[in-house]
């Protein structure tokens, strides 16, 4: 091994070495939490996501460097790998054999015992108002909140069990099991009536990021107010020929290379013909770390009917 090749194969070992350290656990799969790109990768987050509300994960699809550097440095030749505590556990197999044998579980939580912490949750006067109704006649009312793995919410009416949290508000209770406690710090639950209906409306700032339904109007006011935005058209070269909006950026191989280097904080917008493409392009981008990501609903043809019909139909 030359000198360069030594001094960039102890730049990518201290970066793993940084990754390992970042969180007590971490895991390197392919893909993110949310969106895993291999079966064994999904494995994995699934049996981490039934044990503990949090951990961090490391795409090595993202980077080539540290896909290679972390087999060397586990000296284990296969993705996922998981690290607990700065130690490195294993792969998929003896992920799920710790989790059979219930090592896992003692390993990430230990005994549960104790009480639950009650999270801190804000739940406005209209919500109060709807669920007061909701379980009038109902003695020692308790609404339920669960909040799943992928950040799934669900309210129901139900008796408390005696290791619930429980938060209390104007005479409510509100109960949550241990891993939903953990997920609902800052959660906020409110009621909200509109055109298209009325329904609790939850804001969790622990949910991940998804991607969001951007309309051809709402387009429309960002590109004319010069909002920071890239639109990025992933329809082939033909289809750009007969119709295009200003603004849009080819999604070309130098595209591809530029978005590799920007910040995963820079705002995305995806188009295509009728919004399908451009979901998928959307759904990708998000897995590689892009946190403000969003799909043109119905494409260039949405464009055409209610923005500009000037731009041409195909």
């Amino acid at each position: 091994m030359n000198v360069e090749d030594a001094h960039a194969a102890a730049e990518v070992k201290a970066q793993i070495s940084s990754l390992v350290a970042s969180d007590r656990v971490v895991l390197f799969m392919k893909g993110s939490r949310f969106q895993p790109q291999c079966g064994f990768s999904a494995t994995v987050c699934g049996i981490l996501d039934g044990l503990i509300p949090e951990y961090s994960t490391v795409n090595v699809l993202a980077d080539p460097a540290v896909r290679a550097g972390i087999k060397e440095f586990s000296s284990w030749p296969t993705i996922p790998q998981l690290y607990v505590d700065g130690e490195f556990i294993g792969g998929c197999d003896i992920i799920r054999e710790m989790e059979g044998s219930g090592e896992l579980g003692t390993l990430l939580v230990g005994e549960p015992g104790g009480a639950v912490s009650p999270p801190e949750v804000t739940i406005t006067a209209a919500a109060l108002a709807m669920f007061r109704e909701a379980s009038e006649g109902e003695e020692n009312a308790t609404i339920r909140v669960v909040i799943s793995p992928r950040y799934h919410h669900e309210l129901a009416i139900e008796a408390a069990e005696p290791e619930d949290a429980i938060v209390e508000r104007e005479g409510l209770r509100f109960a949550f099991d241990r891993m939903s406690a953990a997920r609902a710090a800052g959660l906020s639950i409110d009621f909200v009536e509109g055109e298209n209906g009325s329904g609790f409306k939850i804001d969790n700032p622990n949910a991940p990021p998804t991607v969001k339904q951007l309309s051809v109007r709402e387009l429309k006011d960002k590109l004319d107010a010069g909002a920071d935005l890239l639109l990025l058209d992933v329809r082939t070269p033909p289809e750009r020929e007969i119709a295009a909006i200003s603004g849009a950026r080819a999604f070309d191989d130098e595209t591809q290379a530029m978005l590799d280097s920007l910040d995963r904080t820079t705002a995305l917008a995806f188009l295509c013909h009728h919004g399908v493409r451009s979901q998928r392009a959307a759904e990708f981008f998000l897995s590689q770390g892009f946190v403000d990501v969003s799909n043109v609903v119905g494409g260039i043809e949405a464009w055409s009917t209610e923005v500009d019909p000037e731009v041409a139909h195909y």
